[in-house]
């Protein structure tokens, strides 16, 4: 991959940086060689990006041409829009106290260099300045008042401005940032693209484990893809790659969702996709669309305070209650009483102003049909957990215990199990799905439409196998090429 640093006058560049080409901005606007390149990352430089200057079209044309500048157009208006340093600083609000209490003075400005300070002690602000305001030459003004601090001003500087005394830091910070990921120096040939996979090693409930996470890798490189693992700290670095692969649990109040669209606005393929997670991260919106498109589902009533006494008269008892942003059993709760029912409705309804609540169908299995692009990859069957009603059961110490799961081939499951798991993610979208179907003889009632399934190395590929990993990773790769005939 080739890597252009576009500042004013590369004769002035003072720092030494491996394996990047150093050009002015009018030399990348102008000469026609630029537009033909293929393959390119732009960072731009430039001090002065307002708009239409030249430091703009560097942006803009870097763009158009599908090199994929650093900071982009829209991070360029970010930074000369107060309402959103206003509202970063809102968000950051907790870390800017912390990370400034020691400062003696009501002003204090913090240079930021490829999302670092010289003082470790900000390197937590800085990136999340970083995260925000993908560039990387950075100066933020913050200004104490009624003893509170709040974010002021942030701007792109240039490397003028940048004291001598911090050129070694700038250039060690920015050749550590070069070395890494998809700038690293490649050993054979460089593969046509790039993916992250977001991905967090400890985290309890992931919906991959590490040899899943492992094949996808395999997977990837097999077809022309080079795929790397990245955590929420490297938010920065999205435009960085050509698609982005979810494996963390997804939720719209948390990293993962801003990383979908954030992606998403960079025009990555992104597997999920904001769109998925918002739909299928609240139940409350899967019963009421489920019904619209008169998918059957167990009898379903939208709760809130006001019809809690609906539930015995619509559901009887046994039934069950569901947090809508529940996952993993947990969040969901059987009961058997109307004080049951008071009791855990109340405790839901404080977090939410609508919560579900659905008949109790007793299974020995939960079907587990796994959708992407809307066509069905595998089956699954996921058993209850001893003596449980779920397939998952977690004891007094918090310590899980699982129901066995067994895969089959899309052919040996039964019709309507398929059927009913297409209709339902058809309308949800075109992304990775995994739908969770009870079923009662013949009848099929879908539970809930999960956006980011699991694919468990041992489970959900005992059938496919290694197959499994190379037909998901063949989507990505359609929609890359697909993406690249586009632009």
């Amino acid at each position: 991959m080739k890597v252009l640093l576009v500042v004013s006058n590369p004769k002035k560049w003072p720092l030494r940086i491996p394996n990047v080409e150093v050009i002015s901005a009018r030399k990348y606007v102008i000469e026609p060689i630029f537009s033909r390149l293929n393959g390119v990352r732009v960072f731009n430089l430039m001090h002065q990006c307002r708009y239409q200057s030249l430091g703009y079209y560097v942006s803009l044309l870097a763009e158009a041409r599908g090199h994929k500048p650093v900071p982009n157009i829209t991070t360029l208006r970010d930074l000369q829009t107060p309402v959103m340093v206003r509202t970063t600083s809102v968000a950051l609000q907790e870390l800017i106290e912390n990370s400034l209490r020691a400062i003696k003075s009501d002003q204090f400005t913090l240079s930021i260099y490829f999302g670092k300070n010289m003082a470790k002690k900000y390197d937590r602000l800085c990136r999340e300045l970083f995260n925000r305001f993908h560039a990387h030459f950075l100066r933020a003004d913050f200004s104490r008042n009624k003893g509170r601090w709040s974010l002021q001003n942030i701007n792109t500087i240039s490397i003028n401005e940048v004291p001598t005394s911090h050129h070694n830091f700038v250039e060690k910070v920015a050749k550590d940032y070069f070395a890494r990921g998809a700038y690293r120096t490649r050993k054979r040939v460089a593969l046509p693209y790039s993916m992250a996979i977001l991905y967090r090693p400890d985290e309890a409930n992931a919906p991959s484990n590490p040899s899943a996470v492992k094949k996808f890798i395999h997977a990837g490189q097999k077809l022309g893809i080079d795929v790397e693992l990245i955590t929420k700290e490297d938010f920065g670095r999205l435009s960085e790659f050509d698609a982005l692969f979810i494996r963390e649990t997804t939720s719209v109040n948390n990293h993962t969702f801003r990383f979908a669209r954030y992606a998403e606005a960079e025009g990555l393929v992104v597997i999920d996709d904001p769109q998925s997670i918002i739909r299928c991260a609240n139940k409350v919106f899967l019963a009421e669309m489920l019904a619209h498109q008169h998918v059957k589902t167990p009898r379903t009533v939208i709760v809130h305070k006001d019809n809690i006494d609906l539930v015995v008269h619509e559901l009887g008892f046994p039934c069950v209650l569901k947090q809508p942003d529940s996952s993993f059993s947990v969040g969901v709760k059987k009961v058997t009483t109307h004080e049951e029912l008071q009791t855990h409705a109340d405790r839901m309804l404080d977090k939410s102003e609508l919560i579900i609540a659905q008949e109790y169908l007793p299974t020995e299995f939960d079907w587990r049909v796994g959708v992407l692009d809307n066509k069905p990859l595998y089956v699954c069957r996921y058993y209850m957990a001893k003596d449980h009603w779920q397939i998952i059961r977690r004891d007094r110490l918090g310590r899980k215990h699982e129901g066995r799961a067994d895969t089959l081939t899309v052919e040996a499951a039964p019709p309507e199990v398929i059927k009913i798991a297409l209709k339902a993610t058809g309308a949800v979208g075109h992304g990775f799905y995994g739908v969770d179907i009870k079923q009662i003889g013949n009848r099929c009632y879908v539970i809930e439409v999960n956006d980011n399934p699991n694919i468990d190395a041992g489970v959900e590929d005992e059938f496919l196998k290694n197959d499994l990993y190379l037909q998901i990773m063949r989507v990505f790769l359609r929609r890359m090429e697909a993406h690249k005939n586009i632009s």
